[in-house]
């Protein structure tokens, strides 16, 4: 198989070529790597994923990009000065409530059951909207952590931090005794209002720590004060509980990316993709930061786009085997959720505010007996692709069945022909398993498939978009993902987008996005700190001031500490500071960059309080803001980041409307709106920029193909980005 190769690099002989910068996406389908020389030249590979173990899809992609410089990874990985890595794996074990380690939960007496309860919102989440409105159907979730690993202990810290009950030893030491008995390889200890006050849960670890020293164990103890510090136990919980359950284990995979780096020469720290949008070292303390990796990568790379090629609102798509995954960009920036949601559980975890629905390239097609009609996943075949990719075990049609069946895909050159796919078996399963209950043909089934699909998605990007209050004509939509190009015409017609957009290298986009992430830190602290309307200036920086001056202190100590883990000292870091804030009295805050980095001043706090006010005026309305009522700062957060190498946008020469010769594949008949078409076949790297193509046509990649139906047209500028516009 063939990746993506910029089109001014083909002749170009391989020893131009010092891969620099190297990022993975290795989704549940598969795995996309995104490899740029010193250059700024760039190709894509891809291979199919490994979830056992990662890093054999890992090297496998990267040799299929590096093939394309003539290179093997002995050869290009001793140059690399990036690497960035996300994965799947983790977020794998919540969603299938299974793990390599047992854990253990203390927690504060009378809780025992808050995991089984979870917040009434963990009911439906997860849920269509038609099952979100019918409570009958809402049903909690499997907790992570079985009832008889969790022990109560007695104790209370107030909302202010103050003990009101003292911490009750024997109870810990029982409940320690208890899960070690269990043989549980972590203990997480979660005391209500500890991130008011972790004297009890620190006092807790001391005890655990002496047990299980006496019993010769390596059990870890885990504190909720230490790794997420915020409001809202359920989700503190949860979020504490999966560092153990899914993030410790999968150091493990980690460490196999490492030494597959190491061990093909290369001398580089590999560093994963996290939930708040920058990069962490393997070896960070919070690890759950990366659960949600790649899809983040996306709308990273998405806004790292629109900076350099100067397009201020995006709205961002992403289709692969087993997802859709949405989300928006403005002014070049995205918004964090405090409270994301993520495999049925609710956490306590800032994370790029992102959709995401199960509807993929690969999902499976059943067909409902009851009710005679076309039902898509949410299950998806995965890396297996479908019924037709004759290698695999498959037995149920996916939605890639059909786009082999219409011809849109041509079976010799899925995967660039690494992964055989055979149309016959794909024709005869969709007629046993989908035409013949409804009682139509096949291809018109496989096309009602493909409507269905893209129907779906359109409702639900549409819902994304003015959900938020904004018009799509406000945006350009950028599709991206290994199943995006196919789909971008019918999931984006008549929403009203201001253009639509695909990247040549759609395939490895995350990836890119991946690359093009800062090397970062964040801590978070919630606080309740009161700045109260009738406080002078001086009154205020002496008591609120101080108290968030010295919580930022903290945090970024905290930050300080990881990037010394790494080797990287102060002065290389460049910290931002954030709170949360709003009146006092409200219900939400609102995210505010502040312009200071310690409030120890009445002209430093008059300067933040002018931040807020500006921001919720832009938020908001002029009309709506009520500084009388005073402020509240309810969380502070510290940022650090270091510069890293990024990849750069390809900028070429235009030529003219009409595609090079080479480019030109051939014809073939395809399936489009109920009629066989005469469909003209493109190589779609060999198109130059300024290239002009009319539907009926197929542009096809190694590792995606770009269909363009009769009533479309296509443009390729000059940053090889398409720009899809329909002729009716």
């Amino acid at each position: 198989m063939s990746g993506y190769v910029m089109a001014s690099s083909e002749n170009n002989p391989s020893e131009h070529h010092n891969a620099e910068i190297l990022s993975i996406d290795a989704g549940g389908t598969m795995t996309d790597t995104f490899l740029m020389d010193s250059n700024g030249e760039f190709t894509v590979g891809k291979a199919k994923t490994t979830p056992n173990d990662e890093s054999r899809g890992f090297i496998r992609s990267s040799q299929d990009a590096l093939e394309d410089w003539d290179l093997s990874v002995e050869e290009g990985f001793p140059n690399l000065v990036s690497t960035v890595y996300s994965g799947t794996a983790m977020l794998n074990r919540l969603v299938e409530r299974e793990s390599e380690v047992d854990v253990g939960i203390l927690i504060t007496g009378g809780m025992e059951d808050t995991p089984r309860m979870g917040r009434g919102r963990q009911s439906y989440t997860g849920y269509s909207y038609s099952d979100r409105l019918h409570v009958n159907t809402h049903k909690h979730p499997d907790p992570l952590i079985p009832r008889n690993q969790i022990r109560g202990v007695r104790e209370r810290i107030d909302v202010k931090g103050n003990a009101l009950v003292p911490l009750y030893e024997a109870d810990v030491r029982d409940g320690v005794h208890d899960l070690l008995d269990q043989d549980v390889d972590h203990i997480v200890v979660m005391y209500l209002h500890s991130y008011k006050n972790g004297e009890h849960e620190q006092r807790t670890q001391e005890i655990a720590r002496e047990i299980i020293d006496e019993r010769g164990t390596d059990t870890s103890v885990m504190l909720s004060s230490e790794y997420y510090p915020t409001l809202k136990e359920s989700e503190r919980l949860n979020t504490v509980t999966a560092e153990a359950f899914a993030a410790e284990p999968s150091r493990d995979q980690l460490t196999n990316i490492q030494n597959s780096v190491d061990e093909q020469g290369g001398n580089v720290g590999v560093r994963v993709m996290a939930s708040h949008g920058g990069t962490i070292d393997i070896h960070a303390n919070e690890l759950a930061r990366t659960l949600i990796s790649g899809p983040i990568g996306g709308m990273i790379g998405a806004n790292y786009f629109g900076e350099q090629i100067g397009y201020d609102n995006l709205v961002c798509t992403d289709i692969g085997g087993t997802s859709f995954d949405m989300g928006v960009i403005i002014d070049n920036d995205w918004q964090i959720d405090y409270s994301p949601e993520m495999a049925r559980l609710l956490l306590s975890l800032p994370m790029v505010n992102m959709e995401s629905v199960g509807a993929g390239t690969g999902s499976y097609v059943r067909v409902n007996p009851t009710f005679d009609k076309i039902e898509l996943g949410p299950e998806s075949a995965g890396d297996q692709v479908g019924v037709s990719a004759v290698e695999t075990d498959v037995e149920t049609v996916t939605v890639t069945d059909c786009h082999v069946a219409l011809g849109w895909i041509d079976p010799d050159n899925f995967l660039g022909g690494d992964m055989p796919i055979d149309r016959d078996v794909a024709e005869r399963e969709i007629e046993e398993q989908v035409a013949e209950p409804l009682g139509m043909g096949v291809y018109e089934a496989a096309q009602g498939v493909i409507d269905i699909l893209e129907s779906k998605l359109q409702n639900d990007l549409e819902a994304v978009v003015t959900g938020e209050g904004y018009a799509p004509s406000n945006f350009k939509c950028l599709s991206y993902g290994g199943g995006g190009p196919v789909h971008t015409a019918g999931y984006t017609e008549d929403l009203g987008f201001d253009e639509v957009l695909i990247p040549e290298w759609a395939a490895g986009f995350s990836a890119f996005g991946c690359g093009a992430a800062d090397y970062e830190y964040r801590y978070d602290q919630t606080t309740s700190i009161d700045i109260d309307a009738d406080l002078s200036m001086e009154e205020a920086a002496a008591t609120a001031g101080e108290e968030l001056t010295t919580v930022w202190k903290n945090l970024e100590q905290k930050v300080e500490d990881e990037f010394k883990n790494s080797n990287i000292g102060r002065s290389e870091i460049d910290f931002q500071y954030n709170i949360l804030g709003q009146y006092q009295g409200q219900l939400n805050s609102i995210d505010i960059e502040s312009p200071v980095s310690r409030v120890d001043s009445p002209e430093k706090l008059e300067r933040l309080i002018d931040t807020f006010e500006a921001e919720y005026r832009r938020t908001y309305s002029e009309e709506a803001r009520s500084p009388e009522l005073g402020h509240t700062v309810t969380q502070a957060s510290v940022r650090g980041v270091r510069d890293v190498v990024k990849p750069e946008i390809p900028t070429e020469e235009k030529q003219g409307p009409a595609p090079p010769e080479d480019a030109f594949k051939d014809t073939r008949e395809a399936y489009w709106d109920g009629e066989w078409m005469e469909t003209q076949v493109y190589e779609l790297h060999s198109l130059q920029p300024g290239n002009e193509l009319t539907g009926p046509a197929v542009m096809e990649g190694a590792a995606t193909t770009y269909a363009l139906p009769p009533d479309c047209e296509t443009y390729l500028d000059e940053h090889r980005v398409h720009h899809l516009r329909r002729t009716e």
